[in-house]
């Protein structure tokens, strides 16, 4: 059974930064790519960011490109999400989710297998 738990969000000021955590658990993390969504009130979860298996490839969305990174740490069952530059719009509860291919290839929730229960992110203007 896989274990996915984000942590590290809350509320900042335009302009800030938070950086966002995903622990993995329950089978061997390293082998799959990892992704981040979110999903703001009355609007649909919608794909940020993607990392391959070693870390090696990333994709990101275009309207958070130049501001987030995406980086893992497979000793110890990690992946992060660095957020500069926050923005109102980028208000929204974050997951962390599993992709079940070792590869930077999926961008839609159904291309997920786990998921996290989410952290909030809140960015005041």
């Amino acid at each position: 059974q896989v274990q996915l738990v984000e942590s590290g969000g809350g509320l900042v000021q335009a302009g800030g930064s938070l950086r966002l955590s995903c622990a993995g658990s329950g089978r061997t993390f390293s082998t799959y790519a990892m992704g981040w969504f979110r999903q703001a009130p009355g609007k649909e979860r919608e794909f940020v960011a993607v990392i391959s298996w070693n870390g090696g490839r990333t994709n990101y969305a275009d309207s958070v490109k130049g501001r987030f990174a995406i980086s893992r740490d497979n000793a110890r069952n990690k992946v992060y999400m660095q957020m500069n530059s926050l923005e109102p719009e980028d208000t929204a509860v974050y997951y962390c989710a599993e992709n079940p291919t070792p590869y930077v290839s999926g961008t839609t929730p159904k291309d997920y297998a786990y998921w996290g229960q989410g952290t909030q992110v809140t960015v005041s203007s």
